[in-house]
């Protein structure tokens, strides 16, 4: 079974980093988009970063300059470097695949961001 596995999460004081990873199974990976959403308690989750197979990237408003999103396609993972992390920051980050006929999600990685 195709899985998105996410590690690198925790706790972190505002103002420190994490460096979140993904990594995937399945031969599909080269060809997808892969990006990084979050969500924070009684909130929708959103769009955090995504990477296209060219390595383009965007990121949402709120963690451009302080976030950085990169892949490794013969290591089929994608991670998610973050710095000058902010208590607004704290969410359950989610890995996601999309390509035509697959959107895959992992589990999910609780990063909180408190003093």
């Amino acid at each position: 079974q195709v899985q998105l596995v996410e590690s690198g999460g925790g706790l972190v004081r505002p103002g420190g980093s994490l460096r979140l990873s993904c990594v995937a199974s399945g031969s599909m990976f080269g060809l997808s988009l892969m990006g990084w959403y979050r969500q924070a308690p009684g909130k929708q989750r959103e769009l955090v970063a995504t990477i296209t197979t060219s390595g383009s990237t965007n990121y949402a408003d709120s963690v451009k300059e302080r976030f950085t999103i990169s892949r490794d396609n013969a290591k089929k993972s994608v991670d998610l470097q973050m710095n000058s992390l902010k208590p607004e920051d704290t969410a359950v980050y989610f890995c996601n695949q999309r390509t035509p006929g697959i959107n895959r999600w992992g589990q999910g990685t609780q990063v909180t961001v408190s003093s």
